[in-house]
């Protein structure tokens, strides 16, 4: 089933819904379309809406994101951030080596093949003579993890515009 992102009042991406719940809050007459699939209509003039707006504000209380595992694969994309492989031999390599007072922060480990992250070993990268595909940084939010994928993905690509930080 088709997706729709939900956007507070003020534009700001608040949840990825169903198409089924985003019709309803618009026949509610508590949020609008911003943007529409042209090609499915729900009934005679009501297109399948892809994004909508609420009209009324809802406060968002602020969550840290988890810097876990799963979480620093999905930023980096499920690859290796110096040679980019993309499978299942994966791990977490600190950018500067614990050993050599690096931290556990989102600025400092990336994605790495066991190959690239044994090739570093306890250096830095210009140490070790290799180079980040992508410079590591703390995401926005899990909203944006998602919306990334649907923009990726080409299914969604509209909505490229309402998310901060899409690539």
């Amino acid at each position: 089933m088709s997706q729709v992102l939900v956007l507070n009042a003020s534009y700001e991406p608040l949840n990825i819904t169903t198409w089924r719940r985003a019709t309803v809050l618009m026949l509610k007459g508590k949020a609008e379309s911003l943007e529409e699939n042209p090609n499915h209509q729900i009934r005679n003039n009501l297109k399948l809406p892809t994004v909508i707006r609420l009209r009324y504000f809802i406060k968002v209380p602020y969550r840290e994101l988890a810097l876990n595992r799963k979480n620093i694969l999905q930023r980096d994309n499920f690859s290796c951030q110096y040679c980019l492989y993309s499978g299942e031999k994966l791990s977490i390599d600190h950018v500067i080596p614990r050993s050599r007072g690096g931290q556990d922060s989102w600025e400092n480990v990336v994605t790495a093949c066991i190959s690239c992250n044994i090739k570093k070993g306890n250096r830095t990268p210009k140490e070790a003579n290799m180079t980040l595909k992508n410079k590591p940084h703390k995401p926005f939010n899990t909203l944006s993890f998602e919306a990334t994928k649907q923009i990726d993905s080409g299914h969604h690509k509209e909505w490229r515009k309402y998310v901060i930080g899409w690539n």
